[in-house]
C-alpha cells in the first residue's frame, strides 16, 4: 500500500494532507505490546501495585476505596456494572488467550452467508451500511480505506506477556467507524469512580453495536471484523474517516460531541465509497486553549507546538502532534484506582449545550472569535468539577 493513499478507488479517498497527518520518514507501525495499558503486566517501568489494585477494582466489589465523595461502593458498583457487557466479552475466550475488544477482535457471530449480495452501487451501500449502524446503536459513523499503517504489527499475549501474529483476515478495504456519546454528566464529576461509569457504557454500547453490523455484513455473503480497542488505532482511522480532528489531549474531537465518545470500527471489504476528512478549526483553536495540559495533575498533555516528540515506547515515532506522555498518565489512573479524564471534562468542545446553539458554538470557535470563545467558556466555568453527590441527587429528582 503506498503511504496514505487508498488502492481500492478510483482516488477519491483522503490523502495524509487532507487529513493534517504529518507523518515523516522515521514513522514505525507500532506493536501491541507498547500500548502503556499492556506495559501495565510486563514492564516494571509501568507496572505497580497501584496498578494491580486498579485492575482488581474492575473485577472485586469495592466497599470503599476512599473517603472522599465519588469512592463509595455505589460508585464502584455502578462503574463496574458499565463495563460489565464489554468485560463478558473480554473475559468469554480468555482461556484461549483471547482478550476480545482489547487485545483481540470480537467473533461472536453467526456464520454468514455463503454467496455475496451483489452491490452496484458502493455509494448507496455507503449510506445503507450507516443507516444500519445508526439503528444498532450508533450515534456516529464515517467509512474510510483500510490503512494498514495503523494495524498494529503484533497482537499482545496476556499469557505469554509477548507478541504474536496478528491474525486479520485478507482482503480487507474499508474501515466502518462508529462512536457512542459518553455521558456529560457523569464526567462532570471527573475524577471519581463514578465518571468511570461513562467510559464503561460507551464501551459496552460498543460491543453491542459493532457485533450487530459485523453480523449483518457477514450475512450479506462479505468479511467483517468488529474491532473496539484491539487490532488498530482507532484515532487515525476516525479522522480519515471524516469524523472530527485530532486535539491537543490525544483525542478525536467531532463538532457533535466534542471528544466525549468512544470509537469502535468494523473492517470489511463489503464495497463502499470513503468519506473525506473534515476541518472545523480544531487545530487553530487547541494552537491557544491550554485547559486540557493546564489541568493535567502529573502534566503528561503538552503545552507547547506540534512535534515528533517521543517520551517513551507507547508513543509512535516519526508523526508531528501533539503527543501525550502514556507513562504519567496511566500512573495517575492507577493512584486514582480510575480512569481520569480531567482533560474530555475541563475540554470546551465537550459542553453540552441545547444542539442548535452548540453547533453554532462550535463553529464560531473556528472562526477569528475563538479567543473570545475560550474566555467566554472560561467566564462561565465550563468544565468545572461537580460533585459526584451531585449526580446521584440530580439523577433522582430528574
Amino acid at each position: 500500500m503506498t503511504a496514505g493513499k487508498c488502492q481500492t478507488c478510483a482516488g477519491g479517498c483522503a490523502s495524509d494532507g487532507d487529513a493534517d497527518f504529518h507523518i515523516g520518514e522515521k514513522f514505525e507501525r507500532f506493536s501491541q505490546k507498547d500500548d502503556v495499558f499492556n506495559r501495565s503486566f510486563w514492564d516494571s517501568a509501568v507496572r505497580s501495585d497501584k496498578s494491580d489494585a486498579f485492575y482488581e477494582s474492575y473485577r472485586k466489589p469495592l466497599k470503599e476505596w476512599r473517603h472522599v465523595d465519588g469512592y463509595d461502593q455505589k460508585d464502584f458498583a455502578l462503574r463496574n456494572a458499565g463495563w460489565h457487557v464489554a468485560d463478558f466479552f473480554a473475559e468469554r475466550l480468555e482461556d484461549r488467550d483471547r482478550r476480545e475488544g482489547f487485545l483481540d477482535y470480537l467473533t461472536a457471530h453467526r456464520k454468514g452467508a455463503s454467496e455475496k449480495r451483489h452491490v452496484e452501487s458502493p455509494e448507496e451501500m455507503a449510506k445503507e451500511i450507516k443507516k444500519v449502524a445508526k439503528l444498532f446503536g450508533a450515534e456516529l459513523v464515517g467509512i474510510t480505506y483500510f490503512d494498514e499503517r495503523w494495524v498494529y504489527t503484533h497482537n499482545y499475549s496476556r499469557r505469554s506477556e509477548d507478541e504474536q501474529e496478528m491474525d486479520l483476515p485478507d482482503g480487507l478495504t474499508s474501515a466502518i467507524v462508529v462512536c457512542h456519546e459518553m455521558d456529560h454528566d457523569l464526567l462532570e464529576t471527573v475524577p471519581s469512580a463514578l465518571s468511570g461509569t461513562a467510559t464503561g457504557v460507551g464501551y459496552s454500547q460498543d460491543a453491542v453495536t459493532l457485533l450487530a453490523l459485523a453480523q449483518y455484513i457477514q450475512n450479506l455473503g462479505y468479511k467483517a471484523v468488529a474491532s473496539m480497542n484491539d487490532t488498530a488505532l482507532s484515532i487515525p482511522l476516525a479522522i480519515k474517516a471524516g469524523l472530527g480532528e485530532y486535539g491537543r489531549h490525544g483525542l478525536l474531537i467531532t463538532p457533535e460531541m466534542g471528544p466525549r465518545l468512544r470509537i469502535g470500527k468494523v473492517f470489511t471489504d463489503l464495497p463502499l465509497v470513503h468519506d473525506s476528512p473534515v476541518r472545523f478549526g480544531v487545530k487553530e483553536f487547541c494552537d491557544i486553549c491550554r485547559k486540557c495540559s493546564d489541568a493535567c495533575p502529573p502534566t503528561a498533555i503538552p503545552d507547547g507546538e506540534p512535534s515528533e516528540v517521543t517520551y517513551n515506547r507507547s508513543n509512535i515515532p516519526g508523526i508531528s502532534k501533539w503527543t501525550v506522555d502514556g507513562e504519567k498518565c496511566f500512573d495517575f489512573w492507577a493512584k486514582q484506582v480510575t480512569d481520569c479524564s480531567i482533560c474530555l471534562r475541563v475540554c470546551p468542545y465537550s459542553r453540552d449545550y441545547p444542539a442548535p446553539l452548540n453547533r453554532f458554538r462550535i463553529k464560531l470557535m473556528g472562526t477569528f472569535l475563538r479567543r473570545f470563545l475560550l474566555w467566554l467558556d472560561n467566564f462561565c466555568g465550563g468544565g468545572d468539577r461537580k460533585p459526584p453527590s451531585w449526580w446521584w441527587f440530580d439523577s433522582y429528582t430528574k
